[in-house]
Order: structure tokens, then sequence, then C-alpha cells
């Protein structure tokens, strides 16, 4: 009692009687401390990154996972498709088409040619595409470093992209990086004192000013001296990317990636090691394994009498050991034992019940984790075609979001570096590409076209499409776009050129081509009663 009122007991409020409770015993030894993001991913980073690699190396789930997102998001690559903004740049449809079928043309010279983009002349830019979305999601994140060669007769461009792995983008030992792999990854730039961060150096303000890059690969076995290059995030004459840093965020304040696979390395591996010994003892089952059990003393224990192989024979190559005290076994033999031995035949239970679910409980969970349904992960449609859409679906989302990543990180700043060289040589006319920004960005304007969503049912997705259009949901454009990757507009220009030439041969089908309907007063008119 105080002051003539009752004090009430201290109650526990709120989460502290939930996910925060320090009292319930299914809680009270789960503390976790998480730091900054640089401490929990940095840190770490070279761990998680081996390890994915093993894993998409050894498991098969893990390299279903990587694979399945390299070749949807990208597949054979995400080609260009310009669309500049005419309104802004003060173009007709015609000028505007004209000048995007040229870009396109140029571009195509220097992107398709491995020679001309790639700075080892290793693969074209399609191909770099799918490097670096598999060392992306493997290593968390990769580098393109953005080069300048001369230009040769057959490429009139200077600019080569060169990827470059996560691992040899690290802070360097003379500014506090740590001489082993898993160690310290902070450090300072005694020369300007930024912040380092594994490698990526900010400013006070937190902004990524330049990469250290090292000359070897930690593991990696040379006499070569390591030695590090900064190379700044921004050139300071033309504002242009000097490199380009593909990852995905999880965390505000953070500077380096996490790989794909990190939250389901454990259960990874876990079921790697299941299968493996599942694999094993099945294997041991269909050998039809003894064990030759001999009578003798403590003082002459025979060692070394195990074996597996071909039966013994005449031929001394037929078996693995020469050994005599070694028994090895072949089919449909008979063998005598000498005397005080005697034989035992094992008789594992192989498959272990419940093998089959136990796998596809943890596919599932891996694949809810990584986005991947069950059915795409593992690439088994057994269900109804309603279930099997909804997981094709379910994966397109996910899939469709890290390639808009994917083109913003790489493709689309790779594109307007080269536009902006192409405009400086004059192979290309940009009035007001250097003058405004505005319009700069409006020359720039692109659309990267890649895989389309797969389909179960062809014949059902188009009469769905059809009745979309009809109902004015969506464009023909729209339609063509999702369905092919290709440009409705084109493809009516090429269905007239087609039945023109089918005409003049005297015969064959022609195709109809879809006419865009004209607006008239007639035709509301016409609507409106059949509405009424």
């Amino acid at each position: 009692m105080s002051n003539g009122k009752r004090r009430l007991p201290v109650s526990a409020k709120g989460y502290s009687e939930g996910g925060a409770s320090l009292t319930r015993r299914s809680l009270r030894g789960f503390n976790p401390t998480s730091g900054s993001p640089n401490e929990d991913i940095n840190d770490n980073g070279s761990t998680l990154r081996q390890r994915s690699r093993m894993l998409y190396m050894a498991a098969p789930l893990a390299t279903s996972a990587i694979n399945t997102n390299r070749t949807k998001v990208v597949g054979t690559g995400l080609v260009l498709k310009c669309a500049i903004d005419r309104d802004v740049l003060g173009l007709t449809e015609q000028q505007a088409k004209d000048w995007q079928r040229q870009t396109e043309a140029e571009w195509r010279m220097w992107a398709e040619n491995r020679a001309n983009c790639d700075a080892l002349g290793l693969n074209n830019f399609y191909a770099l595409q799918q490097v670096a979305i598999k060392s992306w999601l493997m290593s968390g994140d990769v580098f393109a470093v953005i080069q300048r060669e001369k230009p040769t007769p057959l490429n009139p461009y200077s600019i080569r992209i060169h990827l470059v792995e996560a691992d040899r983008v690290s802070t360097p030992y003379e500014f506090g990086g740590s001489l082993s792999y898993n160690g310290i990854t902070d450090g300072k730039n005694t020369d300007n004192g930024n912040r380092i961060f594994d490698g990526v150096e900010v400013s006070s303000a937190g902004r990524v000013l330049a990469y250290h890059i090292r000359n070897t690969y930690p593991f990696q076995r040379t006499m070569e001296e390591t030695v590090w290059t900064r190379v700044e995030a921004i050139g300071e004459k033309t504002g242009l990317p000097n490199i380009l840093h593909i990852m995905d965020c999880e965390r505000p304040d953070q500077y380096r990636g996490v790989p794909y696979l990190a939250q389901v390395i454990e259960p990874l591996l876990q079921l790697r090691q299941y299968t493996a010994s599942e694999l094993m003892a099945a294997l041991v089952q269909s050998f039809f394994t003894a064990w030759v059990k001999t009578e003798t003393t403590q003082s002459d224990i025979p060692f070394n009498e195990t074996g597996a192989g071909d039966v013994p024979s005449e031929n001394p190559g037929d078996n693995i050991s020469d050994d005599s005290s070694e028994y090895e076994m072949g089919p449909g033999t008979v063998t005598h034992l000498k005397d005080g031995e005697d034989i035992v035949f094992g008789n594992p239970n192989i498959p272990t019940a419940g093998f089959e679910t136990f796998v596809k409980t943890v596919a599932k969970m891996c694949g809810a984790a990584l986005e991947i349904p069950y059915d795409v992960l593992v690439k088994e449609f057994n269900a109804s075609y309603s279930a099997s859409r909804g997981a094709l679906l379910e994966a397109w989302e996910a899939i469709r979001m890290r390639r808009v990543w994917l083109a913003d990180d790489f493709c689309q700043p790779v594109y307007t570096a080269w536009l902006a060289e192409a405009v400086a040589r004059g192979r290309i006319k940009a009035p007001g590409f250097w003058d405004d920004p505005l319009l700069r960005a409006a020359w720039c304007g692109a659309r990267w076209i890649g895989p389309v969503q797969g389909q179960l049912d062809p014949k059902k997705e188009a009469e769905a499409n059809i009745e979309l259009i009809d109902r004015g949901i969506k464009t023909h454009e729209q339609v063509t776009m999702e369905t092919s990757g290709g440009d409705w507009y084109e493809n009516v220009e090429q269905l007239r050129r087609e039945n023109e030439a089918l005409s003049a041969a005297g015969g064959g089908r022609v195709q109809r081509v879809p006419a865009e309907p004209e607006e008239n007063d007639e035709t509301e008119e016409s609507e409106n009663e059949q509405t009424q």
C-alpha cells in the first residue's frame, strides 16, 4: 500500500508474452543477436559463398534452383527493344520506328559478337547475362567492370564488359582487410579516410564511391603477388558507371549480397547426406554383401579381411586385390571356406520406408524459401491443370522480379554506356543527348524481352487471351509480348507481306491480318444498340 493506493503487480505485456518472452521454456534459450548488415552479412559472406557453390556442384536441388532461374530469367538472352519517348523528343511515329530499327541493328552488331563486347573474348552479351545471373545467385553478387579498348575495323566501339566474381572484391590488406579468408572485412582508406566494407568504399554519408578488386582469388594456387585495383563507381568526366554491382538487397545499409541458397544451405546439405546414405545402402544390398566370421584367438586377429569386387579366378587381373586374406564376391559362384570360418549375409531394409515422402517434404520447404514451387523445382507436373498452372504462375512472379533486377542493374546500364559512345562517335544521331538529361533519358528508353511464361494448355491460354482482348482488358500488343515476346505491329506488317507474296504466287492460304478498330459515331451507336 502506498498513498492509500494499492500497487498492481508487474505483468508482461504485448510481445513479452509472445515471441519476445524470456520466461517461456520454448523461448528461454532462443536469444539471437543481430548486428549491422555488414557484420551479419560481410563477415559470413565467404563461408556462405563456398558452401553455396559446393551445393550447386553436388546437390541436385540446389543445381535445379539456380539453373531454373537462369533458364527462366535469361534463357537465350534478354533482347533489346528500343522504346524511346517520341513525345518528349518530338518525333513522328515513323521517325521513331526508323531510329529504333537502326539503333537495334547497331546494337546487335556489338552485342552478338563475343570479340566485340566481352573483355575476355569468351561470351557475347547474351551469354554474359547467363554468367552474371548464375554468379549472382551462387555468390550473392557479381560485378561488371566497363573497360575500354582500341576500336578495330570490325568493331568501331571501345566498350568491353569484364565480369568479376564476388571473391575478388575485398578490403585490401593495407586498409585493414584480414590476411585470412574468414576474418575482418571492414577497413579504412588511409588516403582519403573513407570506410571500406568488404571491398566497397563509401563516403561519410554512406554513398558508394569505389570498389577494390584483387587480381587473385583467396584460395588460388599461384605465385603471383596479390594486389588491389581501386575502381571508381562513376567516371568523373563522363558521369557513366565504371563498374556495375549486381545484387539483391535484403536490408538497409547493405553493401554486399547474400547467396541465393543461404537460407536453405543446412537442409540441402542434410538432404544430400541422407540421399547419399540411402544410395549406398541400396548399393550394398545390390551387391548381396556377406561377412565372413573366423574363429580365432585374440593374439592372431586377421587384418584387412574385407573387400568387394570380382570373383577370384585363374586370371589375376579379374581381382581387385591379390591379398589371400581378402574375400571377393561375384555372381553365381560357390567357394570353399577355410576351417573355422562361417559366412553371414546382410539383408538391409532398402529403400527406407518414407524416403520419398521425406525428400518431397524437404524439397517443398526449400522451394518455398527460394520462391520456386515444388512442381517447378523438381520439374514434376503430376497434379491437376489448375494446380500446375498455379505453380507456374507463382514461380513466374519471382522470375519476372529477378528479370527486372537484372535488366536494371546490368542490361540497361550497359546499353546506356554503349549508346553514349555510339552517339559520341556519330554512328547514331540523337539531338540533345548531351545537352538535356530529360532528352538523354528519352533516347535511352528500352525494354528487355526474355523467355515468355510457359503454357500447360496453349489452346486454353489462347482462348483466354482472345476473351481478354475482346473485353478490352488487354491489348494485342500486351498479349503478343506475353506469349511470344514479339512485337504486334511488326507481326502485322510481316503478315501483310506474306499475304502479298501468297497472292502473287497465285495460291496458298491467306492469313488473317488483325485490324485496329476504327472509333466513330456509327460504331459507337451500333454498340449502344447491341448493349440495349
